[in-house]
């Protein structure tokens, strides 16, 4: 990130969505995006324009010739969090789904956005590229559809990390076995830890960070729905940091060159952990996202 982008997030957030600047009285929201390739979450401004229940951004990258990184982020998962100033001075936190809009709607909605600002048009002028439309909707958890959605889909995500650890403990229970096996100068010659074996734990790594900022951007959200879950919300938070400091370690240990048992050990510690935190969360949420509401007066 950007000194620029650093500063002016850190305004935005210090002012109720206010800056100075560049962004000085534009319509600005930060946009946080999961890496595509990191799983981790990255923050950008972004001018908006609301258009009816949703917010319209654009993908200008000032005109760049290439889309800003933010765009392929969503491209590949289009669960965002989006922050936006109120009225009263404070700033807003909210989960959103990001819908790119195609052809006529991309078009119009474009062609309105540079008739409000010239400089659009100017950014569409000087790239041959089209200048993505972006439309985020507000995860709305009101509706029973989209809650029973986020519980199957926790459900699942969990399940795929269950198998991808499983998977990355016995590759690393494998490679232990086959440097053991190795004697004297070849062993000296082998690599502690092969290069699939590590872009595995890598990926899983990012896919893990990735789930859990998605579960952050909602937690919000559920507080307010369901404010009887707000201790075990809080417990789930201070879960993502403790299991976020775990994956850290295991990160810096995969590029110190440590050997496959010695690493077996950390992943060991990371398995039990999240093992306890999915446990906790399916037996918290899932109960509450699933179960029929009682609406009063009825």
């Amino acid at each position: 990130m950007s000194d620029v982008n650093q500063q002016v997030i850190e305004e935005f957030r210090a002012n109720g969505g206010r800056v100075g600047g560049m962004f000085e009285g534009a319509a600005l929201l930060l946009l946080t995006t999961t890496g595509a390739r990191s799983g981790r979450a990255h923050t950008n401004p972004a001018v908006f324009v609301r258009d009816g229940s949703r917010l319209l951004v654009f993908a200008s990258n000032a005109g760049g010739a290439k889309h800003p990184a933010w765009f392929h982020n969503l491209r590949a998962d289009p669960h965002v969090t989006v922050e936006l100033g109120t009225p009263e001075g404070t700033v807003e936190r909210f989960a959103a789904r990001a819908v790119v809009t195609e052809g006529e709607e991309r078009d119009r909605l474009y062609a309105e956005q540079a008739a409000r600002d010239p400089g659009f048009a100017a950014y569409q002028a000087g790239t041959d590229r089209t200048i993505p439309v972006v439309a985020l909707h507000r995860v709305d958890l009101t509706d029973p559809a989209r809650r029973r959605a986020i519980a199957d889909h926790l459900t699942k995500v969990h399940a795929e990390l269950r198998a991808e650890l499983t998977a990355l403990r016995e590759g690393l229970d494998s490679a232990a076995t086959e440097a053991e096996d190795v004697a004297g100068a070849a062993a000296r010659d082998t690599p502690a830890l092969g290069r699939r074996l590590a872009r595995h734990c890598l990926t899983f790594c990012g896919a893990l960070h990735a789930h859990h900022h998605n579960e952050d951007s909602v937690f919000d959200l559920l507080e307010r729905e369901f404010p009887e879950l707000s201790d075990s919300l809080d417990r789930m938070r201070e879960e993502h940091n403790v299991v976020a400091r775990t994956v850290e370690e295991l990160e810096a240990l995969l590029t110190s060159g440590v050997a496959p048992a010695t690493l077996r050990a950390d992943v060991d510690r990371l398995a039990t952990r999240l093992e306890e935190h999915f446990t906790y969360e399916e037996a918290q949420l899932v109960p509450a996202l699933t179960r029929s509401r009682v609406v009063p007066g009825t």
